[in-house]
């Protein structure tokens, strides 16, 4: 959006754009922003975390910690732990503590834009899933619901 706003001034400084054309232009970008934003409310903005099913959460940590240098954090000293790296996280439970206990990615979890910052944002993306017809799984602070092939899909705010 900056690269256009930057170029539509340069059109203007130059003499190519007239003031009511830069006017006009600039109020149908951020017009069209707008909607597209409103027309998205899912919006995702990056992945919050992977979360993993494994035979033993304290093999995997130590796996990843010492490969990646990934820092340990969260280890409940039972069943799971987080391993951050970045702004990233990845989550290793013992599948044994899960229903179903099948090794494997459990989820993955997106962070959508505003949610934590619009009270709108959270009935907007809900009623979206419902228009689609998703079933929605509600926990604390976020939604799960399945894509097409069954992978389970979290969404919510930074923290989930």
């Amino acid at each position: 959006m900056e690269h256009i706003i930057g170029r539509l001034l340069q059109d203007y400084e130059r003499g190519t754009m007239t003031r009511r054309q830069l006017i006009q232009t600039l109020a149908f970008t951020a017009t069209a922003a707008s909607t597209a934003q409103a027309a998205a409310p899912t919006n995702a903005i990056y992945i919050n975390h992977v979360s993993m099913q494994v035979a033993d959460y304290t093999k995997t940590r130590d796996f990843y910690a010492g490969l990646f240098g990934m820092k340990i954090t969260n280890d409940d000293g039972k069943t799971q732990c987080r391993l951050t790296f970045g702004d990233n996280i990845l989550i290793a439970r013992n599948a044994s503590s899960r229903p179903g206990g099948k090794i494997g990615v459990d989820h993955i979890a997106y962070t959508l834009a505003n949610w934590d910052t619009d009270k709108a944002v959270k009935p907007a993306v809900e009623a979206e899933l419902k228009r689609r017809g998703l079933m929605i799984r509600t926990t604390e602070g976020s939604f799960h619901v399945q894509d097409p092939d069954g992978f389970e899909v979290q969404m919510g705010g930074k923290t989930q």
